[in-house]
Protein backbone atom coordinates (compact mmCIF):
# COMPACT_ATOMS: atom_id res chain seq x y z
CA UNK A 1 0.00 0.00 0.00
CA UNK A 2 1.08 3.59 -0.88
CA UNK A 3 2.66 5.42 2.30
CA UNK A 4 -0.33 8.49 3.16
CA UNK A 5 1.95 11.17 3.96
CA UNK A 6 3.79 11.30 0.56
CA UNK A 7 0.48 11.46 -0.89
CA UNK A 8 0.35 14.72 0.67
CA UNK A 9 1.77 18.20 -1.02
CA UNK A 10 5.40 18.39 -1.73
CA UNK A 11 5.61 21.54 0.31
CA UNK A 12 4.37 19.90 3.44
CA UNK A 13 6.77 16.78 2.84
CA UNK A 14 9.54 19.36 2.59
CA UNK A 15 8.56 21.27 5.97
CA UNK A 16 8.23 18.66 7.88
CA UNK A 17 11.66 16.98 6.80
CA UNK A 18 13.61 20.18 7.46
CA UNK A 19 12.03 20.20 10.66
CA UNK A 20 12.37 16.89 12.01
CA UNK A 21 16.43 17.11 10.64
CA UNK A 22 16.93 20.30 12.04
CA UNK A 23 15.31 19.06 15.71
CA UNK A 24 17.66 15.75 15.57
CA UNK A 25 20.84 17.80 15.22
CA UNK A 26 20.16 20.50 17.52
CA UNK A 27 18.32 18.77 20.65
CA UNK A 28 20.60 16.55 22.32
CA UNK A 29 18.71 15.86 25.28
CA UNK A 30 18.20 11.71 25.47
CA UNK A 31 14.26 11.79 25.56
CA UNK A 32 14.20 13.84 22.36
CA UNK A 33 16.83 11.36 20.87
CA UNK A 34 14.79 8.70 21.77
CA UNK A 35 11.76 9.93 19.86
CA UNK A 36 13.79 11.06 16.93
CA UNK A 37 15.14 7.71 16.41
CA UNK A 38 12.33 5.32 16.90
CA UNK A 39 10.27 7.44 15.08
CA UNK A 40 12.91 7.39 11.75
CA UNK A 41 13.07 3.87 12.13
CA UNK A 42 9.52 3.40 12.51
CA UNK A 43 8.54 5.36 9.41
CA UNK A 44 11.32 3.62 7.53
CA UNK A 45 10.02 0.25 8.06
CA UNK A 46 6.21 1.82 6.64
CA UNK A 47 7.73 2.97 3.74
CA UNK A 48 10.34 0.26 2.55
CA UNK A 49 9.66 -2.48 5.30
CA UNK A 50 11.88 -4.57 7.47
CA UNK A 51 14.13 -5.59 4.94
CA UNK A 52 14.66 -1.85 3.62
CA UNK A 53 15.58 -0.71 6.91
CA UNK A 54 17.66 -4.01 7.48
CA UNK A 55 19.96 -3.22 4.87
CA UNK A 56 20.60 0.22 6.12
CA UNK A 57 21.08 -0.52 9.25
CA UNK A 58 23.63 -2.71 8.13
CA UNK A 59 25.95 -0.06 6.96
CA UNK A 60 24.74 2.47 10.12
CA UNK A 61 25.14 -0.14 13.02
CA UNK A 62 29.58 -0.56 12.04
CA UNK A 63 29.73 3.02 12.01
CA UNK A 64 27.80 4.38 14.85
CA UNK A 65 29.90 0.88 16.77
CA UNK A 66 32.83 3.31 15.77
CA UNK A 67 31.90 6.42 16.81
CA UNK A 68 30.84 4.94 20.41
CA UNK A 69 33.96 3.59 20.98
CA UNK A 70 36.19 6.71 19.58
CA UNK A 71 34.26 9.07 21.74
CA UNK A 72 35.60 7.93 25.06
CA UNK A 73 38.71 7.53 23.55
CA UNK A 74 39.40 10.88 22.99
CA UNK A 75 36.50 12.96 25.16
CA UNK A 76 38.15 12.94 28.79
CA UNK A 77 35.71 15.24 30.52
CA UNK A 78 33.78 14.15 33.27
CA UNK A 79 33.62 14.06 36.92
CA UNK A 80 32.80 10.39 37.40
CA UNK A 81 36.22 8.31 35.83
CA UNK A 82 35.45 5.08 35.62
CA UNK A 83 38.81 3.40 34.75
CA UNK A 84 41.92 4.63 33.17
CA UNK A 85 43.24 4.02 29.76
CA UNK A 86 46.44 2.03 29.13
CA UNK A 87 47.95 5.42 27.75
CA UNK A 88 46.74 7.15 31.68
CA UNK A 89 44.28 9.28 30.07
CA UNK A 90 41.02 8.79 32.05
CA UNK A 91 37.58 7.02 30.98
CA UNK A 92 35.01 8.99 32.38
CA UNK A 93 30.82 7.90 32.67
CA UNK A 94 29.91 11.33 31.46
CA UNK A 95 32.38 10.66 28.44
CA UNK A 96 30.33 7.07 27.74
CA UNK A 97 27.13 8.66 27.66
CA UNK A 98 27.88 11.31 25.39
CA UNK A 99 29.15 8.75 22.66
CA UNK A 100 25.90 6.76 23.03
CA UNK A 101 23.86 10.45 22.71
CA UNK A 102 26.19 11.37 19.60
CA UNK A 103 26.05 8.14 18.32
CA UNK A 104 21.74 7.41 18.12
CA UNK A 105 22.07 11.30 16.46
CA UNK A 106 24.22 10.33 13.99
CA UNK A 107 21.88 7.43 13.21
CA UNK A 108 18.55 9.37 13.93
CA UNK A 109 19.49 12.07 11.35
CA UNK A 110 20.68 9.27 8.70
CA UNK A 111 17.37 7.13 9.31
CA UNK A 112 15.84 10.77 8.68
CA UNK A 113 17.61 11.26 5.29
CA UNK A 114 16.71 7.83 4.50
CA UNK A 115 13.50 8.52 4.61
CA UNK A 116 13.67 12.12 3.26
CA UNK A 117 14.75 10.24 -0.11
CA UNK A 118 12.34 8.32 -0.70
CA UNK A 119 9.48 10.36 0.19
CA UNK A 120 10.78 13.76 -1.93
CA UNK A 121 11.50 12.35 -5.06
CA UNK A 122 12.94 14.59 -8.26
CA UNK A 123 9.97 15.57 -9.52
CA UNK A 124 8.59 17.10 -6.08
CA UNK A 125 11.90 18.91 -5.39
CA UNK A 126 12.01 19.97 -9.11
CA UNK A 127 8.66 21.38 -8.46
CA UNK A 128 9.44 23.31 -5.22
CA UNK A 129 12.19 25.09 -6.30
CA UNK A 130 12.42 24.66 -10.52
CA UNK A 131 11.43 28.09 -10.81
CA UNK A 132 13.52 29.78 -7.60
CA UNK A 133 17.15 28.07 -8.37
CA UNK A 134 16.27 25.91 -11.72
CA UNK A 135 19.84 25.16 -12.48
CA UNK A 136 20.52 24.24 -8.80
CA UNK A 137 17.45 22.02 -8.73
CA UNK A 138 17.60 20.61 -11.92
CA UNK A 139 21.56 19.41 -10.59
CA UNK A 140 20.47 18.05 -7.18
CA UNK A 141 17.18 16.28 -8.91
CA UNK A 142 19.70 14.87 -11.32
CA UNK A 143 22.00 13.36 -8.56
CA UNK A 144 19.57 12.18 -6.55
CA UNK A 145 17.95 10.18 -9.29
CA UNK A 146 21.29 8.94 -10.34
CA UNK A 147 22.35 7.18 -7.50
CA UNK A 148 19.67 4.75 -6.88
CA UNK A 149 19.75 4.40 -10.74
CA UNK A 150 23.27 3.21 -11.05
CA UNK A 151 22.76 0.87 -7.76
CA UNK A 152 20.41 -0.51 -10.15
CA UNK A 153 22.18 -0.67 -12.90
CA UNK A 154 25.41 -1.96 -11.27
CA UNK A 155 23.21 -5.11 -10.16
CA UNK A 156 22.62 -5.54 -13.56
CA UNK A 157 25.78 -5.51 -14.72
CA UNK A 158 27.29 -7.64 -12.29
CA UNK A 159 24.87 -10.34 -12.23
CA UNK A 160 25.15 -10.48 -16.36
CA UNK A 161 29.14 -10.92 -15.97
CA UNK A 162 28.56 -13.33 -13.02
CA UNK A 163 26.39 -15.45 -15.32
CA UNK A 164 29.44 -15.65 -17.67
CA UNK A 165 31.63 -16.27 -14.86
CA UNK A 166 33.43 -12.50 -14.95
CA UNK A 167 32.18 -11.89 -11.35
CA UNK A 168 34.51 -10.11 -8.80
CA UNK A 169 34.73 -13.00 -6.63
CA UNK A 170 35.67 -15.83 -8.74
CA UNK A 171 39.16 -16.39 -9.89
CA UNK A 172 42.47 -15.61 -9.03
CA UNK A 173 43.33 -11.87 -7.32
CA UNK A 174 44.16 -10.70 -10.85
CA UNK A 175 41.47 -12.03 -12.51
CA UNK A 176 38.96 -10.75 -9.71
CA UNK A 177 40.48 -7.28 -10.55
CA UNK A 178 40.54 -7.85 -14.07
CA UNK A 179 36.47 -8.47 -13.84
CA UNK A 180 36.15 -5.33 -11.24
CA UNK A 181 37.71 -3.22 -13.72
CA UNK A 182 35.71 -4.03 -16.99
CA UNK A 183 32.28 -4.07 -14.57
CA UNK A 184 33.70 -0.73 -13.88
CA UNK A 185 34.45 0.05 -17.41
CA UNK A 186 31.21 -0.82 -18.34
CA UNK A 187 29.35 1.59 -15.66
CA UNK A 188 31.42 4.33 -16.87
CA UNK A 189 30.39 3.62 -20.53
CA UNK A 190 26.68 3.71 -19.52
CA UNK A 191 26.53 6.65 -16.94
CA UNK A 192 28.19 8.98 -20.02
CA UNK A 193 25.53 7.35 -22.35
CA UNK A 194 22.98 7.42 -20.09
CA UNK A 195 24.18 11.24 -20.05
CA UNK A 196 23.99 12.25 -23.53
CA UNK A 197 20.63 10.56 -23.85
CA UNK A 198 19.37 13.01 -20.73
CA UNK A 199 21.39 16.06 -22.64
CA UNK A 200 19.01 14.92 -26.16
CA UNK A 201 15.81 14.43 -24.42
CA UNK A 202 16.32 17.88 -22.62
CA UNK A 203 16.55 19.52 -25.16
CA UNK A 204 13.95 18.25 -27.58
CA UNK A 205 11.75 19.18 -24.99
CA UNK A 206 12.61 22.53 -25.15
CA UNK A 207 14.63 23.01 -21.61
CA UNK A 208 16.03 26.46 -21.24
CA UNK A 209 13.55 28.21 -24.00
CA UNK A 210 12.21 31.43 -22.62
CA UNK A 211 8.20 30.62 -22.21
CA UNK A 212 8.46 26.87 -21.61
CA UNK A 213 6.02 26.28 -19.59
CA UNK A 214 6.10 22.90 -16.56
CA UNK A 215 3.45 20.46 -15.91
CA UNK A 216 2.55 19.45 -12.37
CA UNK A 217 0.08 16.32 -10.92
CA UNK A 218 0.60 18.53 -7.38
CA UNK A 219 -2.68 20.30 -6.00
CA UNK A 220 -2.59 21.96 -2.46
CA UNK A 221 -5.96 20.60 -0.59
CA UNK A 222 -7.65 21.33 2.46
CA UNK A 223 -6.13 18.07 4.17
CA UNK A 224 -2.28 19.91 3.07
CA UNK A 225 -3.23 23.01 4.73
CA UNK A 226 -4.49 21.23 7.88
CA UNK A 227 -1.35 19.24 8.06
CA UNK A 228 0.62 22.03 7.61
CA UNK A 229 -0.80 24.32 10.57
CA UNK A 230 -0.97 21.02 12.71
CA UNK A 231 3.09 21.07 11.82
CA UNK A 232 3.07 24.89 12.42
CA UNK A 233 1.99 24.45 16.23
CA UNK A 234 4.12 21.75 17.41
CA UNK A 235 7.43 23.20 15.55
CA UNK A 236 6.54 26.97 17.63
CA UNK A 237 5.68 25.00 20.82
CA UNK A 238 8.92 22.87 20.72
CA UNK A 239 11.10 26.07 19.78
CA UNK A 240 9.27 28.04 22.33
CA UNK A 241 10.63 25.16 25.02
CA UNK A 242 13.55 25.11 23.59
CA UNK A 243 14.54 28.81 23.62
CA UNK A 244 13.13 28.95 27.58
CA UNK A 245 15.33 25.71 28.20
CA UNK A 246 12.70 22.90 28.62
CA UNK A 247 14.93 20.49 26.66
CA UNK A 248 18.52 21.87 27.88
CA UNK A 249 20.75 18.20 29.33
CA UNK A 250 24.24 18.67 30.16
CA UNK A 251 26.95 15.97 29.65
CA UNK A 252 30.24 17.87 31.05
CA UNK A 253 31.26 18.01 34.29
CA UNK A 254 28.50 15.63 34.85
CA UNK A 255 25.13 14.75 33.35
CA UNK A 256 22.46 16.99 34.39
CA UNK A 257 19.06 18.11 33.12
CA UNK A 258 15.42 18.09 33.18
CA UNK A 259 13.46 14.76 32.17
CA UNK A 260 10.63 14.74 34.81
CA UNK A 261 9.92 18.92 34.69
CA UNK A 262 6.01 19.06 33.99
CA UNK A 263 6.80 21.76 30.93
CA UNK A 264 9.64 19.34 29.99
CA UNK A 265 7.14 16.52 29.63
CA UNK A 266 4.85 18.70 27.41
CA UNK A 267 7.51 19.47 24.89
CA UNK A 268 8.12 15.92 24.70
CA UNK A 269 4.63 14.94 24.56
CA UNK A 270 4.63 17.62 21.27
CA UNK A 271 8.48 16.43 19.64
CA UNK A 272 6.46 12.96 19.61
CA UNK A 273 3.86 13.98 18.09
CA UNK A 274 5.60 15.57 15.51
CA UNK A 275 7.71 12.81 14.58
CA UNK A 276 5.21 10.12 14.57
CA UNK A 277 2.66 12.20 12.42
CA UNK A 278 3.57 10.17 9.01
CA UNK A 279 3.73 6.84 10.74
CA UNK A 280 0.40 7.64 12.30
CA UNK A 281 -0.94 8.71 9.17
CA UNK A 282 0.40 5.80 7.66
CA UNK A 283 -1.35 3.26 10.00
CA UNK A 284 -4.49 5.65 9.58
CA UNK A 285 -4.56 4.82 6.00
CA UNK A 286 -4.03 1.05 6.55
CA UNK A 287 -6.20 0.77 8.72
CA UNK A 288 -9.37 2.88 6.66
CA UNK A 289 -8.09 0.32 3.77
CA UNK A 290 -8.72 -2.96 5.59
CA UNK A 291 -12.09 -1.12 7.12
CA UNK A 292 -13.28 -0.91 2.92
CA UNK A 293 -12.62 -4.46 2.13
CA UNK A 294 -14.03 -5.77 4.94
CA UNK A 295 -17.67 -4.00 3.82
CA UNK A 296 -16.32 -5.50 -0.06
Amino acid sequence: MRDAFSDYHPIVNFIYFISVILFSMFFMHPVCLGISLAASIAYAICLKGIRGVRFSLRYMIPMLVLVLLIQPMFQHAGMTILAYLPWGNPLTLESIVYGVAAACLMAAVLQWFYCYTSVMTSDKFVYLFGRIIPSLSLVLSMTLRFVPKFQAQFKIVREAQRCIGRDITNGTILQRIRHGMKIVSVMISWSMENAIETSDSMKGRGYGLPGRTAFSVYCFEKRDGWLLVVIFILIIYIMTGSILGGVTFEYFPMIDGQIENVYAITIYIAYCCLCFIPVTLHIGEERRWKLLQLRL
